[in-house]
C-alpha cells in the first residue's frame, strides 16, 4: 500500500442519517466535535466513563456490539502537559494503548463504516525538520518529556493502517497541533501550555501582582489550534479524506512562549512582567505543521489566535 505524500486519496462518506459515536465527548478535542456534528443531521452516540470503561476490552466490544455505530470519532485519551507526561509515564503509555486499542479493535470487530483516530503533533521527532511534514513521522528519536504518550499514539496509527491494509477498513488518522479554546483543562499538574499560562495571568492580575513565572526559556515555538477549527476539520475529513497516511491539522503559524504570554496578558489586561525558570524543560524547540496537504484538500482555519484566546478566556471566566 503507497503511503505517497502527492495527491492525497478523497471519497465521499456522508453522516447524514448514521449512527455517530464521538469516543471521548467530555473532553476538549471530543465535545467541540460534538457540538459540530449537531449540524449534521446524524444521530449522535456518547458515553460516559461511568458507563463504559473504554481501557477494558470485553465493556468496550459489548458496547459497540450494542450501539453499532457507522461511524466513530475516536477522541478519548489521557492527556496532559509537560508535568503530567514526566510523573505519570506509565499512565500515559497503558492507557492510550488500551482506548486506541480496544475501540479500534472493535471497530473492526462491528463493522464501522469509517473511523477517525485523532493523534497528536507530538508524534514526530524532537528534531524533525521545520515545518514538520507527515513524512517525518518515525525518523528520529522523540521529545523525552512527553515520549510515552507520542509511542501510544504513534500505534494508534499504525493500528488503523494495519486494519486498512489486512482488512480494508475505512480507518483514518489526523495529527492536530496544540490545541485550546472551551472546556479546555485550566488544572496546574495537567493544563498544556496555553491553560496553564491563561490561568496564570489571570491569578496575577486578579491578586494585583506584578510577576508572573514562566516554566523554561520562553523561546520554544509553538502552533495553536482553537478546538472549533478542529472539530470542523475532522468532520471534513471524515466525509471526504480516504488516505492511509495520517495528516496534519493546524495553522501553519507559530510563535514564541514568551509571544503567546504577552498576546494572553493582553487579552488579559494584566500588565505585569514575566520571569523565565530555565531551570525548568522547555520540551522540543519547536514544533510547526506543515498544512499543506489539509490546504490542498480546501481546508483552512477560521478562528485567529487572539479572538481564539479571547473566547477561551471568557468561558474561563463564567467557569469560575
Amino acid at each position: 500500500m503507497s503511503l505517497a505524500l502527492d495527491k492525497p486519496q478523497t471519497a465521499s462518506f456522508d453522516l447524514a442519517g448514521r449512527r455517530v459515536w464521538v469516543a471521548g465527548h467530555r473532553g476538549l478535542a471530543g465535545s467541540a466535535i460534538l457540538r459540530r456534528l449537531e449540524g449534521e443531521g446524524c444521530t449522535l452516540l456518547t458515553a460516559t466513563r461511568a458507563e463504559l470503561d473504554l481501557r477494558n476490552q470485553r465493556a468496550t466490544e459489548d458496547w459497540m456490539a450494542k450501539a453499532r455505530p457507522e461511524a466513530v470519532f475516536l477522541a478519548a485519551a489521557k492527556v496532559g502537559g509537560i508535568l503530567a507526561n514526566d510523573r505519570q509515564p506509565a499512565d500515559f503509555i497503558a492507557e492510550n494503548l488500551a482506548i486506541e486499542t480496544n475501540v479500534i479493535t472493535a471497530a473492526a470487530k462491528t463493522g464501522v463504516g469509517k473511523l477517525l483516530f485523532l493523534g497528536s503533533s507530538c508524534v514526530y521527532p524532537k528534531f524533525a525538520p521545520q515545518p514538520i511534514k507527515e513524512e517525518s513521522l518515525l525518523t528520529g528519536p522523540l521529545e523525552p518529556t512527553n515520549e510515552w504518550y507520542a509511542i501510544a499514539k504513534i500505534a494508534g496509527i499504525k493500528l488503523c493502517q494495519a486494519y486498512r491494509r489486512q482488512h480494508g477498513s475505512r480507518f483514518i488518522s489526523c495529527m492536530p497541533t496544540n490545541l485550546y479554546g472551551p472546556n479546555d483543562n485550566f488544572d496546574p499538574e495537567t493544563s498544556h501550555v496555553l491553560a496553564a499560562l491563561l490561568r496564570k495571568i489571570h491569578a496575577a492580575k486578579a491578586a494585583g501582582g506584578n510577576v508572573v513565572e514562566i516554566w523554561g526559556s520562553g523561546t520554544p515555538r509553538r502552533e495553536f489550534l482553537h478546538v472549533d477549527d478542529l472539530a470542523d476539520a475532522c468532520v471534513f475529513l471524515m466525509k471526504h479524506y480516504e488516505d492511509a497516511l495520517p495528516i496534519n491539522i493546524g495553522t501553519g503559524e507559530d510563535l514564541p512562549i514568551a509571544d503567546l504570554a504577552r498576546v494572553i496578558a493582553g487579552v488579559v489586561g494584566y500588565r505585569g512582567e514575566f520571569v523565565f525558570d530555565r531551570s525548568k524543560p522547555d520540551g522540543t524547540p519547536r514544533k510547526q505543521l506543515d498544512v499543506s496537504r489539509m490546504t490542498a484538500l480546501g481546508w483552512k482555519p477560521k478562528i485567529a489566535l487572539k479572538d481564539g484566546i479571547a473566547q477561551t478566556y471568557r468561558a474561563y471566566l463564567a467557569r469560575e
